[in-house]
């Protein structure tokens, strides 16, 4: 089983309209809400690809209890920790020419909701995987991802780390199976440039001496690496009119590991990830993953 871990869901609100005017009424021309939180999507291409998975997650009012509903509309097993805030929503702007992002910290949670968490964790058998993914809410402290990497390793699961925090350094000591940066994070977090193939061979040398076994780098329309230590791969990313950007980098994750924990090959888990990422960055939100196929023919594999 593939469990996901979101410790900040959100409501995503994707708007549609003309070049944005200050001081006047700017009317949309459409607007999408979208069950969001890095988990989450992961978990919802998952199922996608017919992928057992549950969503474990942090949710609390009104929009809390939404996301809840179209999760299990798609038959996805949730146990949610609830907190009495509602859970945020994230607003992204598409006029056309430029994309804007505003997003919002999250609802404060208390230590009643994180014991909620901790109890949760007892769904995790030996062989199962914990994928952790996204911010952190206030009221979480970074110390808590080292707590539940090491609930989920005593109970024989493996962990997955999406994470942008600072802490994801100090994280990598613990070993997890795979993260998942961008070439922002690793510049934030680890002082790693990846303009180039060799600066990518050094920073995937770097995270591999500081503990983490897999590598999946996610560079948008630059395309994907992967490193398992031994060898490297690249995948290139197809042409598509991008719509948003902000769930590309889940659904290439959720799509990779469709394959990758099934034992698929390497070239075939990238390949499907980059048309994957590819279809979502094309879309509001998720979209309706129905140019997958199409986008494969663009994706180019080679093992440097």
């Amino acid at each position: 089983m593939i469990h996901t871990l979101t410790l900040n869901t959100a409501i995503d609100m994707n708007i549609f309209c003309g070049s944005l005017q200050p001081s006047t009424v700017n009317r949309t021309q459409r607007t999408e809400y979208c069950p969001n939180g890095k988990g989450v999507n992961v978990s919802l291409v998952l199922n996608h690809f017919r992928q057992p998975t549950h969503v474990m997650g942090i949710f609390g009012g009104f929009t809390g209890r939404y996301i809840v509903e179209e999760l299990k509309k798609q038959k996805i097993n949730v146990t949610p920790s609830w907190v009495q805030a509602a859970t945020r929503i994230n607003v992204f702007i598409n006029d056309g020419s430029n994309e804007y992002k505003l997003v919002n910290t999250g609802a404060p949670i208390d230590d009643e909701c994180k014991q909620q968490i901790i109890q949760h964790l007892d769904c995790i058998r030996p062989g199962d995987y914990l994928v952790i993914s996204g911010s952190l809410p206030p009221g979480i402290e970074s110390l808590f991802y080292a707590e539940v990497i090491s609930l989920c390793e005593q109970r024989g699961g493996e962990v997955i780390l999406d994470i942008s925090h600072p802490a994801l350094r100090q994280l990598l000591e613990l070993n997890p199976l795979l993260i998942k940066p961008n070439d922002d994070e690793l510049k934030e977090i680890f002082n790693l440039k990846v303009e180039n193939v060799p600066q990518v061979r050094t920073a995937m040398r770097t995270l591999h001496q500081l503990g983490a076994r897999n590598v999946l780098l996610t560079l948008g329309a630059k395309g994907l690496y992967f490193s398992n230590g031994s060898d490297l791969w690249f995948a290139s990313a197809p042409e598509v009119e991008l719509v948003s950007s902000a769930c590309a980098g889940d659904a290439a994750l959720g799509a990779f590991l469709s394959q990758w924990l099934n034992g698929e090959d390497i070239s075939l888990a990238l390949a499907l990830a980059s048309a994957t990422g590819a279809n979502v960055a094309g879309s509001a939100g998720l979209g309706k993953l129905d140019r997958i196929q199409e986008l494969l023919q663009q994706v180019q594999i080679v093992q440097l």
